[in-house]
């Protein structure tokens, strides 16, 4: 799965520390990665990289904070920073869809390096690469919707090298979250339970996937989700892997349920449809042989859940 980490030493003991992060800056092999409207900024014809910028790049003129402490990457310093105040020549009719197939290329830099939608070269990156670039997306999606205090309203600023925000009035810390999210393989017998949401790609299919709400188990969320949306009531539920997920910043949990009902009534408020389908009917779709359902995009833990189901290999 990408984004399933790579061992990449976060360093967090230097966060708070100004001096240390200062020399850090002051290193010439130091890479800063720009984002723009939470996209990063990606190099090669094949959309394959990062494309990692000196500390003292004009295209930080842009930037109204701080950068962001990534970690360590094999002992080279890593840092992000968000652009989204410079305004590109092209149009931006795409901006924000599910799918943005849109690139921008800022004035001065090389052809290849451009502001690229993640969901769409996430399978590209290095295994490295992609936990560096979910980290900054996530982080910088927080900083994005946070930049006034909770708890006064005043205007908040970066602290600990961007794992926190303070409120320069009644000083209290903010510090990032992620959203727990469940994500389940319901099975019955030789079929999995499968979803769309409204406003999806056309032939797009998951597994079902709900927020946990506070004070519920992992457990009762996936048996919850389930009935909410689909109206199948779930039995026994297992945990099975988790992947980190920056859209926005989500953790996947991802779980097998077995159902103990196979009558579907869909909540047209939370999904547009849900069906069975069988082991075989699957295999054909991840062939490309099913013109009504696209297989699961990989990379994403749908996609590596379906595999291992149609492997037999969960266990």
């Amino acid at each position: 799965m990408t984004f399933g980490g790579s061992g990449l030493d976060r360093a967090a003991h230097l966060r708070g520390d100004a001096a240390a992060l200062a020399e850090l800056l002051a290193k010439p092999d130091t890479g800063v990665l720009p984002f723009w409207h939470g996209k990063p900024l990606i190099a090669g014809q094949g959309r394959d990289r990062p494309a990692w910028q000196a500390v003292d790049h004009p295209v930080f003129e842009q930037a109204d904070e701080e950068p962001i402490f990534l970690g360590l990457d094999d002992g080279v310093a890593r840092f992000c920073r968000d652009i989204s105040c410079w305004e590109p020549d092209e149009a931006l009719e795409t901006l924000h869809q599910f799918l943005d197939p849109s690139e921008q290329h800022y004035p001065g830099m090389p052809e290849d390096e451009r502001f690229s939608e993640l969901r769409a070269i996430m399978t590209h990156l290095s295994p490295r690469d992609a936990e560096l670039v979910t980290m900054a997306k996530a982080i910088g999606s927080w900083h994005e919707i946070h930049g006034f205090c909770a708890r006064c309203g005043a205007k908040s600023e970066i602290s600990m090298a961007g794992w926190q925000r303070e409120c320069t009035v009644c000083r209290a810390h903010h510090f990032p979250r992620t959203d727990p999210v469940v994500i389940m393989l319901i099975t019955h017998g030789n079929s999995v339970l499968m979803g769309r949401s409204p406003g999806w790609p056309e032939g797009m299919y998951s597994c079902l996937a709900g927020f946990v709400e506070p004070g519920e188990t992992i457990e009762a969320a996936v048996r919850r989700e389930t009935f909410e949306e689909s109206g199948v009531r779930v039995g026994a539920v297992e945990y099975l892997s988790s992947q980190p997920w920056p859209f926005p910043a989500s953790m996947m949990m991802g779980c097998r349920g077995h159902a103990l009902s196979t009558e579907i009534t869909i909540d047209p408020t939370e999904i547009e449809d849900a069906i069975w389908v069988t082991r075989e009917e699957m295999m054909e779709t991840f062939a490309g042989n099913n013109p009504k359902m696209k297989p699961a995009r990989k990379g994403a833990i749908a996609h590596f859940l379906l595999l291992n189901w149609l492997r037999d290999t969960l266990d």
